[in-house]
């Protein structure tokens, strides 16, 4: 199948455990342009609150240098060495300034769109990555191509206003050359500001329409056919089959485990053929009676024969049984309700001091 097709074929969105699973492999959405604008921001905080005070140190040293080069002997090898450390000195201190910046920037910027996380699969080797065939589709893929328009319009349009910022700044430059070296350096450094202000700007608008660029990308390349929601749902669900199983086999357990215990009861109430209900109630231990098994047709048949089995009193109460099946849970107390009912049942059962019981009728 080709790729458009198969594109075509995604109309679903992405479901929270697919994106749940990307975001785990560390396949986020990423604007390569946020952290250059951050880079271009961090170059004009430099401008407005360190070049000044950096430049004139550095224009002052050179012009103590140009001006009394006698100072600096240039004799032997550790003359030179002297003098290229104390420049080399002079100029770091301005670069680390910037680089600093830059760095900060930069991971301010990618720290901006993603919560950082360590993804062992990134970093694992992988020979898809070595392949000459996948390196060519990212780069002449769909995706190369946009990436590749992208920095095209980028450059044009930066490349732009720096053409129009320096013609304007031409007349400036050329009456700024005539000034004593100190007063030059801060029209530079003023021309400077004012071109990073402009490139700035520019870099914004690109960031802020590639981050939502990136972002609604990643969300078209997460998404589904059909046939994958189905089958991610039974896979998160299960196959229907098998928990339609697995419930009848606990159907089966909480059966047994209710039946194993009608021997426990006190007492059962029961609709002749529909339904019947033991309770259990030990007057030192048990704040109301419990219900300890209750069942319908053939269940109810099973706890009336093995209530009579153990000498259990079965009390045939149709209404009352009724009643009470639809409004009772097992291993729960009964509703207040019925309090009054089936304790007129329990002193009859006390009454009789547990004797072997059939089925009996409640006067």
């Amino acid at each position: 199948m080709s790729e458009a097709p198969d594109k075509e074929s995604k109309t679903e969105e992405a479901t929270e455990k697919k994106i749940r699973d990307t975001i785990e492999k560390g396949k986020l959405p990423f604007s390569k342009e946020l952290p250059a604008f951050a880079s271009f921001l961090a170059a004009l905080a430099f401008a407005l609150f360190f070049a000044r005070e950096s430049v004139m140190h550095l224009s002052g040293f050179l012009a103590i240098f140009l001006d009394r080069p006698e100072a600096w002997p240039l004799e032997t090898q550790h003359d030179a060495i002297a003098l290229y450390r104390v420049v080399f000195m002079e100029i770091a201190r301005i670069l680390l300034t910037v680089m600093a910046l830059l760095v900060l920037a930069g991971i301010v910027g990618s720290l901006m769109q993603n919560t950082p996380r360590f993804v062992l699969d990134r970093v694992q080797p992988k020979l898809s990555r070595i392949s000459l065939g996948q390196g060519w589709k990212r780069l002449f893929g769909a995706q190369g191509m946009v990436e590749f328009a992208k920095s095209l319009g980028k450059l044009l349009v930066v490349g732009g206003f720096l053409v129009f910022a320096m013609r304007e700044a031409q007349t400036r430059l050329l009456a700024g050359m005539v000034t004593p070296p100190a007063a030059f350096t801060l029209v530079i450094r003023d021309i400077a500001v004012e071109i990073l202000v402009a490139v700035t700007f520019v870099m914004a608008l690109i960031a802020t329409a590639d981050f939502f660029w990136s972002r609604h990308h990643w969300r078209q390349d997460l998404r589904m056919t059909r046939q994958e929601v189905k089958d991610e749902q039974k896979q998160t669900d299960g196959d229907p089959i098998v928990k339609a199983r697995l419930r009848s086999l606990a159907r089966d357990r909480a059966r047994k485990r209710m039946i194993s215990a009608v021997p426990q009861a006190t007492l059962v109430i029961a609709n002749p053929t529909h339904f019947a209900i033991a309770l259990r109630y030990r007057r030192d231990k048990d704040a109301a009676p419990v219900v300890v098994a209750k069942g319908q047709d053939l269940v109810a048949l099973r706890i009336r024969e093995i209530a009579r089995a153990h000498n259990v009193p079965v009390f045939e109460e149709p209404v009352l049984a009724r009643s009470m099946y639809k409004q009772v849970s097992v291993d729960s107390m009964i509703p207040p309700q019925f309090y009054k009912a089936v304790a007129e049942l329990v002193r009859l059962v006390y009454r009789a001091g547990a004797q072997p019981s059939g089925v009996r009728a409640s006067s």
